[in-house]
């Protein structure tokens, strides 16, 4: 199972301080690996992919991402160790692969790029070549053409390109447009595999952006086993405190930086958050972070009734802190309970809006009172 990393801050970073430089970065993840599902400690050398934003506008380079993407291991490859060192941006998406489906080549190597959006997934649709026809016969012409690989997870960006009514325009998205086309790509993808009688969960940890607002997922199609790892950082600095080893610093309360991760960049465990199974994570231009769980049949109110797939996963260990930065009691999650359905189509029978328990700082539940009116304005939770 692949590894994915994502970066937003209102500064560039260079791109060695995610890639190259942690003791356990993303490149250092596609050998060693320690939060994968399965408990072989396996490799993820089926090739890798880096995308990025420029730092500042020009319309001679447009507002596309730059992606470079390569089938060579990730810890064997010195143009992206160049690469790293020499640039900045202010949103990187990175990704090393283990192909489950499709061929070794760069066409299969994500993140993939359609106009300003760029896209990438970990895991899998269970059983896609049973439903591989349907996806395509769902979609546009247009955005049929854009697929060049053979996998899962490229066919899913297609799936979500179709959900959107202007996929290629120049303008950035809201990013209650892009919440919306997620959760409508997974109800589809989901109700296809229903129909076509798949009883394997789907692990569907997707993420897209606009350059602007990022959009992520956490979801398995299950109500009880666990999804793939993913893990939430922010702050105002991400830095080095000795060769290899960092930390995110909690200056004050605004957040300057936000990292979602398959698997911890550091080794301070009061750095970083589980994000619950079947959850949407939204980053704002403005960098607020909005939690969402995703409402549907496999929503389950209450999280400590799933279990791992496999019940032997390695766990990061790390040194404990006590200079000062962020620890666990300067950060809290607030979710909101969404009521409102995720998007349906025939296949699926019923998406039961099951009510669960919604979990609150005490100075946000004064201020939800009214939880569905604050759900209708998409934007009352948050991370502080």
């Amino acid at each position: 199972m692949c590894r994915m990393l994502l970066y937003k801050g209102n500064q560039p970073i260079q791109l060695a301080h995610l890639l190259t430089k942690p003791a356990h970065s993303i490149i250092n993840q596609s050998f060693d690996s320690r939060l994968r599902l399965d408990t072989r400690r396996p490799i993820n050398g089926d090739g890798f992919g880096v995308g990025w934003y420029e730092s500042e506008p020009d319309p001679e380079l447009g507002a596309a991402p730059c992606i470079f993407t390569s089938v060579t291991p990730a810890w064997n490859n010195m143009n992206l160790i160049r690469l790293a060192d020499k640039i900045k941006s202010p949103l990187v998406f990175a990704h090393v692969r283990a192909s489950t489906a499709g061929s070794v080549s760069e066409s299969n190597c994500h993140p993939w790029q359609y106009g300003r959006l760029m896209f990438m997934h970990n895991g899998n649709v269970a059983d896609f070549h049973l439903i591989k026809r349907k996806v395509q016969e769902s979609m546009t012409d247009e955005i049929f053409l854009t697929v060049n690989g053979n996998t899962d997870s490229e066919w899913a960006f297609a799936v979500f390109l179709s959900q959107l009514k202007t996929p290629r325009q120049a303008e950035p998205f809201c990013h209650s447009v892009l919440k919306e086309a997620m959760l409508k790509t997974i109800a589809k993808l989901n109700a296809w595999g229903k129909e076509a009688g798949i009883t394997e969960a789907s692990m569907m940890n997707f993420a897209v952006t606009d350059g602007v607002s990022v959009v992520c997922s956490r979801y398995i199609s299950s109500r009880t086993l666990e999804a793939a790892s993913l893990y939430f950082s922010s702050g105002t600095r991400f830095e080095s405190y000795k060769p290899g080893h960092y930390r995110m610093i909690k200056a004050d309360k605004r957040e300057d930086i936000v990292v979602i991760a398959s698997e911890p960049l550091t080794f301070e465990k009061a750095d970083w958050l589980t994000i619950p199974s079947n959850t949407i994570v939204v980053i704002t231009s403005k960098l607020n972070v909005l939690m969402y769980p995703i409402v549907d049949e496999y929503h389950n109110p209450t999280p400590t009734g799933r279990a791992p797939e496999q019940a032997n996963v390695a766990v990061v260990q790390g040194e404990g802190r006590g200079d000062g930065a962020r620890d666990h009691r300067h950060r809290e999650v607030v979710f909101v309970e969404d009521h409102r359905a995720i998007p349906t189509v025939p296949a699926v029978d019923s998406l039961r809006p099951d009510k669960g328990q919604s979990t609150m700082s005490h100075s946000e539940s004064a201020a939800m009172d009214a939880p569905a009116r604050a759900l209708a304005s998409t934007a009352p939770v948050m991370v502080a």
